[in-house]
């Protein structure tokens, strides 16, 4: 069984579709920022998007964390055009949806675009603005762009010049007198600072746009959970607020906390639940940061040291192949680096999706998680080595 937010998806969804006067702002953008793996994809694919399409939009999805190495640009017009072939196809799933919750008929065997959608997005192709206009006058509907982990889009011209590109199609379409329905966007990310960038810098395409903290799992979750395991459990089963307290111990990760709950019915009969669980949390939530530390480690000194440098500048470095840089590098591992092995531990760390890429030149922590427990590391490290120094004072 699957844990159902419904009626946040409804609010959310009524404020993008239907907003009063003060919620007229998200028609600027949203963008939700919360660390990964507490349940943003699931969310919006459960919940949200179905209560989008209810209130009768067309929702195009896409996760730039999918293909961590591919054009994020290219990864959104995929998605695009598939939307968008899907609607001029008769009798297709999406048609069908538009069909039960709209009076309109036009689309009944599918909607007619007058341009190819091979050349969509591309040079001297059509532009976005022009392909969702046409979508929205045909189906008389609000469109959604959701692009999860939006941030990967930060990462190069073509990311940036795309998000320029949706910008201009949002001003294009709501600004219309008459418009028959609006072109509204919704970016999610897993790095605070890399999503908040997207609406505050003023280079930024949605520079002024709404941007919220995502609404992690709570209480109502919590009381779920435990109502699925107390048969299994059973005086094993913790309670509410010790659970509660733990699962955000642990990230308020759903995938760790039924790691603590499948070790609490380890336990011998009788083990007290509550005592157990706060110190099963400390360890599965050191842990899972370690998974991904342990891929930094198992690239080397050099990876460790480049990445302690992104970290220790808040996550967002230029400079990286400066001679200070390469300096630093050369101490930390006791030999000689060069700005081309940097490169290259910095294109491995990229693909293992430790890194991202930020803007030519910026690399920065893909998730805020590790980079916290990278620099708790390196500060425990600190004191270990100061501990072990004698005391230059102290006498024989």
């Amino acid at each position: 069984m699957t844990f159902r937010r419904t009626a946040l998806a409804q609010e959310m969804a009524q404020q993008l579709l239907k907003p009063s006067f003060l919620d007229t702002s998200l028609r600027s953008g949203l963008f939700l920022s919360g660390q990964r793996r507490v349940g943003k994809t699931t969310f919006l694919a459960t919940d949200l998007i179905p209560a989008l399409e209810n209130l009768g939009a067309i929702v195009i999805y896409v996760d730039l964390w999918s293909q961590p190495q591919a054009n994020p640009a290219d990864l959104v017009h995929d998605a695009i055009r598939r939307s968008l072939n899907e609607l001029q196809t008769p009798g297709s799933g999406i048609l069908q949806k538009l069909r039960s919750v709209s009076s309109v008929e036009a689309g009944v065997a599918g909607f007619k675009f007058g341009f190819k959608l091979a050349d969509l997005g591309k040079q001297g192709g059509v532009s976005l603005a022009h392909a969702f206009m046409a979508l929205i006058d045909q189906a008389q509907a609000n469109v959604v762009l959701i692009v999860d982990e939006v941030q990967h889009a930060l990462g190069s011209t073509e990311g940036g010049n795309m998000l320029h590109a949706l910008k201009a199609t949002r001003d294009a379409i709501n600004t219309r007198p008459e418009t028959p329905g609006y072109f509204l966007f919704l970016g999610t990310g897993s790095h605070r600072a890399r999503v908040q960038e997207l609406s505050v810098k003023g280079n930024q395409a949605f520079n002024g746009a709404v941007t919220h903290e995502f609404p992690v799992l709570g209480r109502d979750f919590i009381e779920y959970i435990l109502h699925q395991v107390k048969p299994q459990l059973g005086s094993k089963t913790p309670s509410i607020a010790v659970a509660q307290e733990a699962f955000k111990r642990m990230g308020s990760r759903p995938e760790e906390l039924m790691k603590a709950l499948n070790i609490l019915r380890t336990l011998p009969q009788g083990a007290n639940a509550d005592e157990h669980l706060p110190t099963i949390a400390e360890s599965l939530g050191a842990a899972a940061a370690d998974v991904e530390l342990q891929k930094i480690e198992a690239l080397g000194p050099l990876a460790e040291a480049v990445f302690s440098r992104i970290c220790s500048i808040g996550g967002n470095v230029k400079g990286g192949f400066t001679a200070d840089a390469l300096k630093e590098y050369s101490v930390k591992t006791g030999r000689e680096v060069s700005a081309q092995e940097v490169q290259s531990v910095i294109a491995l760390m990229t693909s293992a999706n430790l890194l991202m890429r930020v803007s030519h030149g910026h690399y920065g922590v893909t998730d805020s998680f590790v980079e916290k427990a990278w620099v708790a590391r390196l500060q425990a490290d600190q004191l270990l080595r100061a501990d072990a120094t004698p005391d230059k004072g102290a006498t024989a």
